[in-house]
C-alpha cells in the first residue's frame, strides 16, 4: 500500500470517527432540549450528519436516547443510510485488499 493510500485511508477513518461522535453528541443534546422544551436542532441538520458518515452514531444515540425512534423517516432512514454507509465502507475495503 502506497504513502498515499494510508494517509488518505487514515482521514477517512478519522472522519468517520468524528462525524460519528458529531452525530452522536446532536442526537442527544436534541433530546435533552426536546425534554426540557427549548429550541431544538433541525431534522435536517440531524440526517446531514448521519449522511456525512455519522449513521452509527445516529442510530445508536436513537435508540440509547430514546430519540427519533417513532418517525418513520428517521426509523427507517437512519438504518437505511448504514447499510448503504457499510455497503461502500466493504467495496473500498474489497478493492484495496484486491490490489
Amino acid at each position: 500500500m502506497s504513502a498515499g493510500l494510508t494517509w488518505m485511508a487514515e482521514a477517512a477513518v478519522l472522519w468517520i470517527v468524528f462525524m460519528n461522535i458529531a452525530a452522536f453528541a446532536a442526537f442527544s443534546a436534541d433530546k435533552r432540549r426536546a425534554v426540557r422544551g427549548k429550541w431544538r436542532i433541525p431534522e435536517s441538520r440531524l440526517f446531514a450528519l448521519a449522511l456525512l458518515g455519522g449513521a452509527a452514531g445516529s442510530l445508536a444515540a436513537m435508540h440509547l436516547c430514546r430519540h427519533k425512534i417513532r418517525k418513520r423517516r428517521f426509523a427507517a432512514g437512519i438504518p437505511l443510510i448504514l447499510v448503504l454507509q457499510l455497503g461502500i465502507l466493504a467495496g473500498l475495503a474489497w478493492t484495496l485488499c484486491a490490489r
